[in-house]
């Protein structure tokens, strides 16, 4: 019997610990519930999508521009204003109508008796009359001309603000398009330095190199992520400048058209000539202003000239202020006209009239040297432009070539180090000339598109694909 109990409680421990783990494997095996508790994310909820990026062309980008730009909006401002001042001056040449009406008292002397105050008329005079004026001169003509030619002139710099606008906005678009090409190059120069530096780890532990082609290949992979990082940031720099320049308020969820390399062809001398001479907005503010100023010196002379005023007036003029008057019983009509015409004659002002005159030409003498400046830089600025374009798209075949060739030579020079035939050297010359003519062919076409673009300043046709 005491053997019994004490195999009683040895047995005990363990048939309980055997019963603890068959509950665990019943658990472990016990089917999920049909409705799960909810993790932390979805008692959360799911973060929400971004939106999908704006996908803009460069004409949507100058469209927003214009919108955005607090420099054109002034431009086009000060041109609606010269506009009003046209409007003003146009309608200070017509007829005027006006409508008057005035209660006069004067101080009496005694029944019977005629006003104390000579110049008014009645003790109680009432005046309630319509007033047509109309003034003649040629001060006003010629002020009317001026303001037109003002108008002109506000016009072409509005013009010449819109054709800048639009310079910007393509070298900040284009500059987008050409950092996101460099990213994509930096980017596949750094994986091609991870693989070089790996191909040399492999030949080294092969035998087949020395440890200083590691070393090298790892000075390379160093330099070619120092480049990536740099590029990301210039990427991110030209994007917020864009942003800037055609968003009202910040905005860098966008992504620009891939059409940095298309093909653009080349206006014609000929036709850039044409197209200059009759569009050129700076020709046309300086001739503007020159007429601007002749109207300036005719209205200035016009101070010795006499002016004519009409007035006509219809309404009332009586001790009443009613359309009728009773006098000894007999009804009159208080409505009545009357018209004059004044004729001003200047005769002496102390030569204030003559120091205008010298004023207005000496502003027209410098508007037509001006006028003639334009006219000289023009011709410059069409040969200088279209020859700076037509370089640039020369260069740009050439360049991209090179950045072929520079491809090319990478892989072949890559090859021959794998068999021993190239140095480490050759393979890292490689890589630095690839990354050069990729860089370089993406500066060119921005280049050639800017060119184009300062081009439409001069012609007020821009070249797009």
């Amino acid at each position: 019997m005491k053997s019994q109990g004490i195999r009683v409680l040895l047995w005990t421990p363990v048939a309980a610990v055997l019963l603890c783990c068959a509950g665990i494997a019943v658990a472990q095996e016990a089917p999920a519930p049909a409705n799960p508790a909810p993790t932390k994310e979805v008692q959360q909820g799911t973060p929400a999508t971004s939106p999908p990026a704006l996908r803009l062309t460069l004409q949507d980008a100058l469209a927003r521009a214009r919108k955005n730009s607090t420099q054109f909006q002034s431009a086009l401002t000060d041109a609606g204003l010269a506009r009003e001042d046209k409007i003003q001056a146009r309608d200070a040449l017509l007829p005027g109508v006006n409508y008057n009406t005035q209660a006069l008292y004067t101080e009496s002397n005694g029944p019977g008796n005629p006003v104390r105050y000579i110049a008014n008329n009645s003790v109680h005079e009432y005046i309630s009359q319509g007033n047509v004026h109309q003034t003649l001169d040629l001060a006003s003509i010629s002020s009317f001309r001026r303001a037109s030619a003002a108008a002109a002139v506000a016009r072409a710099k509005a013009e010449i603000a819109s054709r800048g606008l639009v310079v910007t906005v393509v070298q900040s678009y284009y500059a987008v398009a050409a950092a996101q090409q460099k990213l994509q190059s930096a980017q596949k120069a750094a994986d091609e330095g991870e693989r070089f530096f790996k191909l040399t780890q492999d030949l080294e532990h092969g035998g087949e190199v020395a440890h200083s082609d590691v070393i090298k290949a790892e000075l390379q992979l160093q330099e070619r992520r120092r480049q990536l990082l740099e590029a990301q940031l210039a990427f991110l720099n030209s994007r917020l400048d864009l942003a800037v320049l055609i968003f009202p308020d910040f905005n860098d969820n966008y992504e620009v058209a891939d059409d940095l390399h298309s093909a653009v062809p080349l206006p014609t001398l000929a036709e850039v000539q044409q197209q200059a001479a009759r569009d050129n907005p700076d020709l046309g503010a300086a001739l503007a202003a020159v007429r601007e100023a002749g109207s300036g010196v005719t209205g200035a002379r016009a101070g010795y000239l006499p002016s004519l005023a009409l007035d006509y007036w219809y309404g009332i003029d009586a001790p009443r202020f009613a359309a009728n008057s009773v006098i000894n019983g007999q009804r009159f009509s208080n409505l009545g006209s009357s018209a004059s015409a004044t004729l001003s004659i200047p005769i002496w002002n102390w030569g204030a009239t003559q120091s205008r005159i010298k004023q207005a030409e000496l502003r027209r003498s410098q508007a037509q040297r001006e006028l003639s400046l334009a006219q000289r830089k023009l011709l410059a600025e069409i040969r200088s432009l279209y020859a700076e374009s037509e370089t640039a798209l020369n260069e740009l075949a050439g360049l991209n070539r090179s950045a072929e060739l520079a491809a090319e030579s990478l892989r072949l020079i890559t090859l021959r180090y794998k068999d021993g035939e190239a140095t480490v050297l050759e393979v890292v010359d490689a890589q630095t000339t690839n990354a050069l003519a990729n860089s370089a062919y993406q500066d060119g076409a921005v280049r050639y598109r800017v060119s184009l673009a300062n081009l439409q300043t001069l012609t007020g046709v821009l070249t797009t694909p």
